[in-house]
């Protein structure tokens, strides 16, 4: 099979046969053998419906229904578990992702090499509430992912190589980090293409400014994850020993003062009444646990069941 559609929605009742019809109407024009998944995310209308009697048209057509309100990372993940084509396309089922982008996104896949293409809506049809946000997040994602030529990480239309989705988890809200995933499993060959952004048509955004926050954070985590996932010491531990040392050398300096003023008969406070000591021991009990939480952290990462669960590409085996 060429071509796999992956769709998440919720509540999009209205957009999915006009949807359909669309990313039919291309596949054939072009010569593929496609799916569609629809994955259904516990939508409270009448989508579920709808895909079933566009499956009971079509024999291109499959869909998931969640129980209730997962998320879209979910949704991906279950729908590139059932995804069988050489190539997969994700997008969104506002219609704000055009399918008539679909064959330059193939060929960019299967000829060009690339194991990853996201689409970047160059020209948006969203509030400045949306675009502003969106921009500076981009910003923070291409400098931490060291992925400098994607403009629009979160861009729901997007193209994989179908290692690819095979071999990345997608969990939380981690779809907008999705290049980053894969560069981080070995897929580094992630091209770009201007797409089309339409107006949305039928219905309203389901995602609010609060997104842009848990975007953030989820950032942190990723970056934390890939840099220090399997060697929490190397980080906790460096922390740990630079803050208890610096709180050591404040304390000695304290106490060798307390006994220069008492060799020379200076009168010198309680070394107790001053901050400073307070400060240092705080900070020697600080760096002391951050220690502690690194080799912990170690000894989890090593007795995990991933801990030698390595992406290889190829092998060669003798005498073949």
């Amino acid at each position: 099979m060429d071509i796999s559609v992956i769709i998440p929605l919720f509540n999009e009742e209205e957009s999915l046969p006009e949807l359909y019809a669309w990313i039919e109407r291309v596949m054939k024009a072009n010569g593929f053998s496609f799916e569609v998944i629809f994955v259904n995310d516990g939508s409270t209308d009448h989508s579920w419906q709808v895909i079933q009697r566009l499956g009971s048209e079509s024999d291109h057509v499959k869909g998931i229904k969640f129980r209730r309100n997962y998320g879209k990372s979910p949704a991906l993940y279950c729908g590139f578990k059932q995804a069988q084509g050489d190539v997969v396309i994700t997008m969104d089922a506002d219609l704000q992702d055009s399918p008539d982008e679909i064959p330059a996104l193939y060929k960019m896949i299967v000829e060009d090499g690339y194991d990853l293409v996201s689409g970047y809506k160059q020209k948006r049809y969203d509030p400045l509430s949306k675009t502003i946000p969106t921009k500076l997040f981009n910003a923070t994602a291409r400098k931490i992912s060291g992925i400098k030529n994607l403009h629009d990480f979160n861009c729901g239309l997007k193209a994989y190589r179908k290692a690819v989705v095979k071999n990345i988890e997608v969990y939380g809200e981690m779809h907008r980090y999705i290049p980053y995933l894969a560069k981080n499993a070995g897929f580094d060959k992630i091209g770009e293409k201007v797409v089309q952004h339409q107006a949305r048509k039928y219905g309203s955004s389901k995602f609010g400014l609060n997104r842009f926050f848990n975007g953030y954070l989820d950032l942190i985590t990723l970056w934390f994850l890939s840099s220090f996932g399997r060697k929490p010491m190397h980080v906790f531990g460096f922390l740990g020993t630079l803050v208890f040392i610096i709180g050591f050398i404040s304390a000695f300096a304290l106490g060798a003062d307390k006994l220069y003023c008492l060799a020379n008969g200076i009168k010198q406070r309680l070394v107790t009444d001053s901050p400073y000591f307070y400060i240092s021991l705080t900070m020697m009990m600080i760096g002391t646990q951050l220690f502690l939480a690194g080799f912990i952290g170690d000894l989890v990462s090593r007795s995990s069941s991933t801990r030698n669960d390595y992406q290889i590409e190829e092998e060669i085996r003798c005498g073949e």
